[in-house]
């Protein structure tokens, strides 16, 4: 395919505030052990909102090197067919096959690549934001040669495959919690990867779970996706609610999954002592806290959450059996020549939850 096909539509970031729809990108050739794939659609993610906004995470603050590497396409969550395998390839996937990928692509030779924590490779190659390892906003993307490339069956509806990646993100995020039936879950945000959260968390029983969110219609959707208590925070006090359900002693386990400032003081106030603490979210600038409140003051547990590691798998496997809920996730989807659209609409989030872009 890439012999026979140059050029492509790609989405490209030049630097920061300069994307260009490009009608006429080449079309990268497969080095050894690389492998071809025509998008079928990708996912809109927070990052990419942030990055498009010019977050100081992505950009630097004027005086630090920016971690994106222009230019770049953007997009990691992706569902795609295999159009060309090359030479020297070692994974499993044929031509034809319908395939996702992890968002990373791992070294395999540093300390933890060699111990199985790959997903925390100090050389890893970060999809959509470098120009080595350009994202999925494009009609074809390459697939390098360590890439941990997830095989999707052919009949599953696109609305269902496309979360497969942020859907296993999220599972991660509720194993570092290890929740279990005598526990009080405190869920701050129920945005795509909040809702898979609580499909998740349900699956472990626990004692209440409680999901909190600005927009009512989200947790209209985390109720029914198995939240018992729903509370939005424009209407109440989170911590006095908690505490209420607590018997003033404050949740078991909080999970923040919004990206705001404010969620991580709510969590910090509405946590019992001897705490655990999940932080998923990645923040569009630095958060400040008193970290006397974590130590001396109730010696919590703060436990980080990056990827989905060993979950892409049983996360196919619960998305197609229907195990866990997507109905509704997925609210608008855009051709790529809309991909303003799409992002301004992801942005802005009153209405939509999950965007996607179809090239």
């Amino acid at each position: 395919m890439a012999k026979t096909v140059k050029t492509m539509k790609a989405l490209v970031v030049y630097e920061k505030g300069k994307y260009v729809l490009e009608e006429n990108y080449p079309v990268p050739e497969l080095k050894r052990g690389e492998v071809l794939i025509k998008i079928e659609a990708c996912g809109v993610c927070a990052s990419d909102i942030k990055n498009w906004h010019g977050a100081e995470g992505y950009w630097g603050d004027g005086t630090s090197e920016p971690w994106v590497k222009t230019p770049f396409i953007p997009g990691h969550e992706f569902v795609g067919e295999v159009v060309e395998v090359s030479e020297g390839y070692e994974g499993d996937v044929n031509v034809g096959d319908r395939v996702t990928g992890e968002q990373i692509v791992p070294c395999g030779e540093c300390m933890f690549c060699q111990t199985g924590k790959y997903w925390m490779c100090d050389k890893a190659d970060i999809f959509g934001f470098r120009e080595h390892v350009n994202g999925a906003m494009a009609e074809y993307m390459v697939l390098p040669a360590k890439t941990r490339i997830y095989q999707i069956p052919k009949g599953l509806e696109l609305e269902k495959a496309v979360l497969i990646e942020p859907y296993s993100c999220a599972k991660h995020a509720v194993d570092r919690a290890d929740i279990s039936n005598t526990d009080v879950v405190v869920l701050s945000g129920v945005g795509t990867l909040g809702l898979a959260m609580v499909n998740y968390a349900r699956l472990r029983n626990p004692k209440t779970l409680v999901a909190v969110d600005m927009m009512d219609d989200r947790l209209e959707i985390a109720k029914r996706f198995g939240a018992d208590i729903v509370l939005n925070p424009a209407k109440c006090n989170i911590e006095e609610e908690i505490k209420s359900l607590t018997k003033g002693y404050g949740c078991d386990i909080y999970i923040e999954a919004t990206g705001h400032p404010s969620s991580v003081q709510q969590g910090l106030d509405s946590i019992r002592k001897l705490g655990r603490f999940i932080e998923f979210s990645v923040f569009g600038q630095k958060v400040s806290v008193d970290w006397s409140v974590i130590g001396d003051g109730k010696e919590l547990d703060i436990l980080g959450s990056h990827l989905g590691p060993y979950c892409f798998d049983v996360v196919t496997d619960w998305i197609a059996d229907n195990t866990i809920d997507t109905d509704g996730v997925v609210t608008h989807t855009f051709g790529l020549d809309r991909w303003q659209d799409a992002f301004e609409q992801n942005a802005k989030g009153e209405g939509s939850l999950k965007v996607i872009i179809k090239p």
